[in-house]
C-alpha cells in the first residue's frame, strides 16, 4: 500500500516530439504589478473560477496556483487522500476536481478577472501503487506501465538500492536523484523521451493559456534535466522549483536558479520560529539565503500544513499577523495558502461519495479561505501599493512589537505580545490625512468598515494595538 507523500512532480500528454531549444523560455519573475500568488489548495476548477472573479481579482492578487490537474491514481480504500492526487497515471487533464473543458474554462475566467494562472505540475516520478489500478478518467496502468502516457518498464530508474529503491540517505545526491521517493515510480528525466513526454505536456497546458508552473519535488531531478525539459516549451511561462533545502544535503536551492525561482521552506521555518520562540524585533533584518527576487516565499504549504513545523490555519490571529508580516516587508514573491479543514494527515478535500471535489464554500467550516480573510485579502492590496518602496521608521519594544513604514506609501505595526499596546504614537512617513486600517476594514463608497487613523502633517499618528493584533494604512485606503 502507498505510504504518506508529500507533494512530487509529473507531466506530459501528447506524445509530440518537439524541437528542443538551448534555453529555457523561463521568466526571472512573476510579471506584472501584481506578483502575490494564492494558492487554492484542492479547489476544483468551477470554484477556482469563482474565486477568480469574486475575490482574487478584485483583492490584487496576480495569479493563482491550482493543483495538479492531471489523471491520478484513485484510493477510495484510503478515503481519497489528498496526496493521491500526486500520483499521475497519464497526463489527460482528467482529475477530481474536474475535466479538461473545466479546466480550460477555469483558466478563460481567470484571465478575463486579471489572475494568472500557474499549475502545479508533477513530473519526477508517476504513481507509487504496486498492484495495477484504473484512474481518474478510466486508464488502466501498473507500477511502471502507464500506456495513456507512453511510458514503460524502461522509461524508469531502477536504482537498486536499499532493497526496494527507495531514497533513504539524502546525503547522497546519486539516491535522491535516481531512486524512489516513498515509492514513487521514478522517471528518467535525462531520457530524450522522457523529456518529449512531459514537454508535450506541459506545453498542451501552455495552449490552454496556463502562465507558469510550480515544478514540484525538483530536488529528487538534476538541474539538467529540468533545464532539457523547460528548453523543449514553445511558449514563455514564469517556473517556480519546489527545492526543499535540507543541512548537510548536497542538493541545494541554489543549483536550480538557471531553470526559473525557487522555494525551499526556510523562510516559513523560520518565521514560525521567530513567532513561536523568539522575539518579532529579530524581524529587523529578517531575509532569505536565496537571492530575494529569485524566492517564492510563504507562511505554510500543504505540505508544511501536517508537518508541524510552520503556522497555519489553526493559530488564528497570529497566522494572519505572520501573513501581514509577509506581504508587509519587501522580500521574495509572496505565496498565500488557502486551504480545506482537516484533523487527519491523510484528509481529502470535501468530496462526493465518489471521491469528486465538491465546490468551495467559504461561509462552511469545510473550507479554511484564507486568501479571503480580512487581513490577509487587505494587505494584498498594502503589498502592491507599496512595492519597491524602502523600509523606514523601524520601531520595536525589544520584544514582540515592531513597526515599520514603506517609503511613504504604507505603515504597519503588529503586536504579539499577549498585552495590548496603548496609548502610543507611530512616526510614519505617510502624508497627512485620515487612513482606513486595512487589518479590520475595507474602503467602500469613499469610507472605511472599520477604524481609521489621522496622520498629522509630520507624519505621525497614535493608536492603541490589541494583545495579537496590528494595524496597517497605505495611500490607496485613504478615506
Amino acid at each position: 500500500m502507498f505510504q504518506r507523500v508529500f507533494a512530487v512532480v509529473l507531466l506530459v500528454s501528447a506524445l509530440l516530439t518537439l524541437p528542443v531549444r538551448t534555453t529555457p523560455p523561463a521568466d526571472a519573475a512573476p510579471p506584472g504589478e501584481r506578483d502575490v500568488i494564492a494558492t487554492l489548495f484542492q479547489w476544483n476548477w468551477n470554484s477556482v473560477a469563482r474565486a477568480c472573479h469574486e475575490q482574487l481579482g478584485p483583492n490584487g492578487y496576480g495569479a493563482v496556483q491550482v493543483s495538479p490537474p492531471t489523471e491520478h491514481v484513485v484510493l477510495g480504500d484510503d478515503g481519497y487522500p489528498w496526496w493521491q492526487d500526486y500520483q499521475p497515471v497519464s497526463y489527460k487533464l482528467e482529475s477530481r476536481r474536474g475535466t479538461r473543458a473545466e479546466f480550460a474554462n477555469m483558466v478563460n475566467a481567470c484571465h478575463d478577472a486579471g489572475v494568472k494562472v500557474y499549475v502545479d505540475v508533477v513530473v519526477n516520478h508517476m504513481s507509487g501503487q504496486d498492484e495495477c489500478g484504473t484512474g481518474s478518467a478510466g486508464s488502466e496502468y501498473c507500477h511502471y506501465e502507464y500506456p495513456e502516457a507512453g511510458y514503460g518498464y524502461d522509461d524508469f530508474h531502477h536504482c537498486g538500492r536499499n532493497g526496494d529503491d527507495n531514497i533513504v540517505d539524502y546525503h547522497d545526491r546519486y539516491e535522491v536523484q535516481n531512486c524512489e521517493l516513498v515509492n514513487l515510480a521514478d522517471l528518467a528525466t535525462e531520457s530524450e523521451t522522457v523529456r518529449d513526454r512531459i514537454g508535450a505536456y506541459l506545453n498542451d497546458l501552455l495552449d490552454l493559456g496556463v502562465d507558469g508552473f510550480r515544478v514540484d519535488a525538483v530536488k529528487h531531478i538534476p538541474a539538467e534535466d529540468v533545464a532539457a525539459i523547460l528548453s523543449r516549451l514553445r511558449s514563455p511561462a514564469y517556473i517556480y522549483q519546489e527545492t526543499l533545502y535540507g543541512e548537510g544535503e548536497p542538493i541545494t536551492p541554489d543549483e536550480y536558479l538557471d531553470n526559473g525561482d525557487v522555494y525551499d521552506g526556510r523562510y516559513a521555518r523560520d518565521i514560525a520560529r521567530i513567532f513561536n520562540s523568539e522575539k518579532l524585533a529579530y524581524l529587523r533584518d529578517f531575509g532569505t539565503a536565496v537571492p530575494s527576487d529569485r524566492i517564492v516565499v510563504f507562511i505554510d504549504n500543504h505540505d508544511s500544513q501536517r508537518g508541524g513545523e510552520t503556522l497555519t490555519y489553526a493559530d488564528g490571529a497570529r497566522y494572519s499577523l505572520a501573513n501581514a508580516f509577509m506581504l508587509a516587508w519587501p522580500v521574495g514573491t509572496p505565496k498565500v495558502n488557502s486551504s480545506f479543514t482537516f484533523d487527519d494527515y491523510d484528509a481529502g478535500p470535501p468530496s462526493d461519495a465518489a471521491g469528486n471535489t465538491t465546490d468551495a464554500t467559504c461561509d462552511s467550516g469545510a473550507w479554511q479561505c484564507e486568501h479571503d480573510w480580512q487581513p490577509i485579502r487587505n494587505m494584498v492590496g498594502f503589498h502592491n501599493e507599496v512595492r519597491g518602496e524602502p523600509v523606514v521608521h523601524w520601531w520595536d519594544n525589544g520584544n514582540d512589537t515592531i513597526a515599520f513604514g514603506r517609503g511613504t506609501k504604507g505603515y504597519v505595526v503588529l503586536n504579539d505580545e499577549s498585552e495590548p499596546v496603548t496609548g502610543r504614537s507611530f512616526h510614519t512617513g505617510l502624508p497627512e490625512g485620515t487612513y482606513c486600517d486595512v487589518l479590520h476594514g475595507d474602503v467602500v463608497n469613499g469610507a472605511c468598515t472599520g477604524p481609521t487613523y489621522t496622520v498629522d502633517a509630520a507624519g505621525w499618528f497614535r493608536a492603541d494595538i490589541g494583545a495579537h493584533d496590528g494595524v496597517a494604512l497605505h495611500v490607496g485606503a485613504r478615506v
